[in-house]
């Protein structure tokens, strides 16, 4: 077997174009035209991302974290408290030929030619990246009466959090720690969007914001559970930048990583994408250099994918935003953040992984697709795991007879029934049928053939081998949820 991952050409044309093809992914507007840095997920892809969510979801709830849910807009003052207006904003060139705007960060500087037409590039500022909106009617004409009904689309989920603490501390019974978590859509006006999903201006994010007490930043409770993971790690610049990998309680204990809080969740990122089929061998942990810190982080460490066609880039975020946001918020609006934890009242650190969605659902669609010789032919997989699949098993009958296709549908309607996810399939051959699974990570094709209207019994045939065991009917829903 042969993987298409020898080739990066064409591995980069084969995810883009099984993606248009088989509904995963498909360009915004496009009857329109189309407009950079924005996708709609088709029907295989729409279930894909939720299977992820529900995932991640799942494994934040295991930690005893609750979910909440804020709104997308907010109040300019919302944004001048947490420091966005002033610092969420990207450097930027543009070209004099072709007129095209490039991000600084990209790696384009004035002194080098445009990377579209070759034409001279010059400044061009610096552009805040928050979507401006109204809220209502703005009141009169004055300055201050349009900023009280300016509004801005949310650069990412946590200042609901934040907004939210007083309620959420009560909720927790006035006891830290606690965490938080929220999947929503995100909003960035990017310069320069080219890159599919690795830089769209709406997306999807999972957040967690985990409130600790700062004196016990360094006695996470589930420390020993995680202290042995091994990690590819690359410290800032300070520890000279080299990439090794060490245990999780060797960096924590060094200092590379600063504390157990920060160290236990840059492992539980580690093992989600693990969870969902993320090769390890493509993932490291990358420690943010001091010029590109965010503004409220005083530590952040990417999650890095390595991509074949855009090599590492970042899939995860896992930030210690010390008591950045909380202050902030308190110092604005005058409201009570601290908690009083014998002798004193603190202002609690926090914590934060934040999650790319569409980010690490292209990064499992670039690492799970083959391309393999099968005899004469060549067979297009993709080995997503079968925990997130978009469907769970084909139903087929081995020919297009009434007889085989009624009972296909038999069994095919007894899955659904049990809340497992099947697809039913009667055009072309069978071996067509089989191919088209395997291309979009169906993990089972369940055949109906003339044996089984004499035994009842069905073949179930397993993607990632092809091989096919013979099956009673009313053990197929046991036999499909074992494998899950």
């Amino acid at each position: 077997m042969t993987s298409a991952g020898n080739s990066k050409e064409v591995k980069k044309d084969e995810i883009a174009e099984l993606a248009r093809r088989r509904g995963f992914l498909w360009q915004a507007f496009e009857i329109y035209g189309g407009a950079a840095g924005f996708y709609d997920y088709g029907p295989l892809g729409a279930r894909l991302k939720r299977r992820i969510e529900e995932e991640w979801r799942d494994f934040y709830t295991r930690e005893g974290f609750y979910e909440i849910e804020t709104t997308n807009i907010a109040p300019r003052e919302i944004f001048e408290s947490s420091g966005h207006l002033e610092s969420f904003a990207d450097q930027a060139v543009v070209c004099n030929h072709c007129k095209n705007f490039f991000r600084v960060a990209e790696g384009v500087k004035v002194s080098e030619n445009c990377p579209e037409c070759g034409g001279e590039l010059e400044a061009a500022g610096e552009f805040n990246l928050m979507f401006q909106t109204r809220i209502g009617v703005p009141k009169g004409e004055s300055d201050s009466g349009v900023k009280k009904s300016e509004g801005y689309l949310r650069p990412e989920t946590a200042q609901g959090i934040f907004l939210n603490f007083q309620r959420l501390l009560r909720f927790n019974r006035d006891k830290l720690p606690f965490g938080i978590i929220q999947i929503g859509k995100a909003y960035r006006n990017e310069i320069s969007p080219r890159k599919s999903l690795i830089r769209l201006r709406e997306f999807t994010m999972a957040e967690a914001e985990v409130f600790v007490d700062p004196k016990e930043k360094n006695n996470h409770p589930r420390f020993e559970d995680v202290k042995d993971r091994m990690l590819r790690i690359v410290p800032g610049e300070d520890e000279g930048g080299e990439e090794e990998e060490e245990s999780l309680e060797e960096a924590v204990r060094s200092g590379i990583i600063a504390n157990e809080y920060l160290g236990y969740h840059i492992a539980k990122v580690d093992e989600f994408l693990e969870r969902i089929g993320i090769p390890r061998a493509k993932v490291r942990f990358r420690q943010h250099l001091r010029e590109e810190m965010a503004h409220y982080a005083t530590d952040c460490w990417d999650a890095e994918f390595l991509s074949e066609r855009y090599g590492w880039m970042e899939i995860v975020g896992v930030a210690d935003r010390g008591d950045y946001d909380l202050s902030a918020h308190a110092s604005f609006s005058n409201a009570d953040m601290s908690v009083h934890t014998e002798p004193e009242k603190i202002i609690p650190h926090v914590i934060e992984p934040s999650y790319g969605i569409d980010r690490i659902i292209y990064a499992l669609l670039e690492s799970s697709f083959y391309e393999e010789q099968v005899g004469k032919e060549k067979r297009k997989v993709l080995r997503l795991k079968s925990e997130i699949t978009p469907i769970k098993a084909a139903v087929f009958p081995l020919l297009n007879r009434d007889e085989l296709k009624k009972k296909a549908r038999e069994v095919f309607q007894k899955l659904r029934d049990a809340s497992i996810f099947v697809e039913y399939d009667d055009s072309g051959s069978i071996g067509r049928r089989y191919r088209r699974q395997d291309e979009i990570g169906t993990p089972y094709c369940i055949t109906i053939d003339y044996e089984t209207l004499e035994d009842n019994t069905v073949t179930i045939r397993e993607r990632d081998t092809m091989k096919q065991v013979r099956v009673p009917i009313a053990e197929v829903k046991d036999v499909l949820l074992k494998r899950e």
